[in-house]
């Protein structure tokens, strides 16, 4: 009888199993291997979207400021804020007036001042506004056109960035610091530092943003006043001759 070549040779029980065996522990080691690479890519992803919208609300912010509605009369551009942990509990907030060119709301009549709000955290405004979606983190811009200090505030309510741990608003009034604007400031801070801060999901990575703004002093009115006077026509003229004795001397 003749014996079977290799050709023909059929495999044993053994080697079925070990090839098995290496298949599927193959296979676990590249799906895994998959897993952590899909994973890697969320948490890149969530991290990028996270500091995209850290520092598209601090741009936003810092470009409100720097159109700050400015008036002779400190009750036309009233500026109101608390840092986070400030105040009376009701959450970090920022409100003031800003000058905009373009109409937030299509087709419906309104000027060129706005007031808008930067607002962390829940608020009677936000819940009943935004039904209560968004967690306490999440930090929200308020611009109401028209606005008129004989009605409730109100506006259009648009959440900026999620996640959000830490809105701190400093004011500085030349000579020191505080965390605090209220209403009975009557005037406008020098400096404004804002910072914003999270915390990326997944990787534990702070993004902070941190800006400075500041704000010009205006003329007090009266000297508005002494500069409107100088610049007049013939103001030169009407300017008192030297030597005022010699002067009468010869009209005599």
């Amino acid at each position: 009888m003749r014996a079977p070549t290799a050709a023909n040779r059929a495999f044993t029980l053994a080697e079925v199993l070990v090839a098995s065996t290496i298949s599927a522990f193959i296979a676990v080691v590249a799906v895994g291997a998959l897993r952590a690479v899909s994973d890697g890519a969320q948490i890149v992803t969530r991290d990028t979207e996270t500091v995209t919208e850290v520092r598209f609300a601090a741009r936003m912010l810092a470009r409100d400021l720097a159109n700050l509605y400015r008036d002779r009369d400190v009750r036309s551009m009233p500026l109101v804020g608390a840092s986070q942990g400030s105040g009376d509990g009701t959450g970090a907030f920022l409100r003031f007036h800003t000058v905009s060119r373009a109409n937030a709301r299509v087709g419906q009549p309104e000027g060129d001042v706005y007031e808008v709000e930067y607002i962390l955290g829940r608020s009677a405004f936000v819940e009943t506004a935004a039904g209560d979606q968004a967690g306490s983190s999440t930090l929200y811009r308020r611009l109401w056109p028209n606005p008129d200090e004989d009605r409730q505030p109100g506006g259009t309510l648009t959440p900026l960035a999620e996640n959000i741990d830490a809105f701190e608003v400093r004011f500085s009034d030349g000579r020191q610091w505080t965390t605090e604007w209220p209403e009975q400031m009557r005037s406008l801070p020098q400096l404004i530092e804002v910072t914003l801060a999270t915390l990326t999901p997944g990787r534990g990575t702070a993004v902070v943003e941190t800006f400075m703004v500041n704000f010009p002093r205006m003329p007090e009115a009266a000297d508005a006043a002494q500069m409107m006077q100088d610049n007049a026509p013939g103001r030169r003229d009407r300017q008192p001759a030297q030597g005022g004795r010699g002067g009468r001397g010869r009209g005599r």
